[in-house]
């Protein structure tokens, strides 16, 4: 009876042992697919990458060889540096025959006038590029001094404003989970939707989306560092 209890043991350590086995393989399985995968043409026909600010060390060429149409250039928020190439970057995109837009991170901490200022000393009057998207990644719980909510929101309608003014289109309102969470933003702006979420496309917003990061950090060979892959609804 004793050398059977015992076994009872090591057999439930052998089995958590494979279960750990398991979960470490399937992490693998998953990370290593995650590297470059991105949705299926057929499925998504227009798709592209957002990259960070001041990521410049990519072959657009390679990003069209990929299937990329376009291009993202992440400006940063207010007080941010000012970014010297970002026009030279635009216009080697361009060569390589992708479109180009900007992306200006919203800061719930600040007034609007100046986040409009920075947008357009950035981004030059051009007709040729992609509606200006503002990424809403902050939703103003850690401001130095207290902000409303109503105040955020009176104060990213009127950057939108202002900047719509300066190019011309509608903005696109990138739009993260927890920002959306607390103010609903979806339901209220009518404005076209840009959602992030790995591999499958989320639905924390309450209408339709048109852009959906799908992977935050696809890998390329060409590319110092992991690409944010976005595609378009069809």
């Amino acid at each position: 009876m004793a050398a059977r209890k015992a076994k009872k043991p090591r057999l439930w350590r052998y089995l958590l042992a494979l279960i750990a086995l398991g979960l470490i393989a399937a992490v693998a399985w998953y990370w290593w697919v995650m590297r470059s995968w991105t949705p299926p043409e057929e499925d998504y026909p227009d798709q592209g990458v957002a990259l960070a600010m001041g990521q410049r060390e990519v072959s657009y060429a390679t990003i069209g060889a990929l299937g990329g149409k376009f291009v993202y250039f992440a400006i940063g928020p207010y007080g941010a540096p000012r970014d010297a190439g970002l026009v030279e970057a635009i216009a080697a995109a361009r060569d390589a025959g992708l479109q180009t837009g900007a992306v200006l991170s919203f800061d719930p901490c600040a007034k609007a006038d100046v986040q409009s200022a920075h947008y357009v000393t950035m981004v030059p009057r051009d007709d040729a590029l992609l509606p200006a998207a503002i990424a809403l990644d902050l939703d103003g719980r850690n401001c130095p001094d207290a902000v409303s909510g109503a105040a955020i929101e009176s104060e990213l309608m009127t950057l939108i404003n202002q900047i719509e003014m300066h190019t011309g289109k509608p903005v696109i309102l990138k739009l993260s989970r927890q920002f959306e969470e607390r103010f609903r933003i979806s339901g209220s702006l009518a404005r076209d939707l840009w959602v992030v979420g790995d591999r499958i496309a989320p639905r924390y917003a309450t209408r339709p989306w048109l852009l959906w990061s799908a992977n935050s950090a696809r890998h390329m060979e060409t590319a110092a560092e992991p690409l944010e892959w976005v595609v378009v609804q069809p």
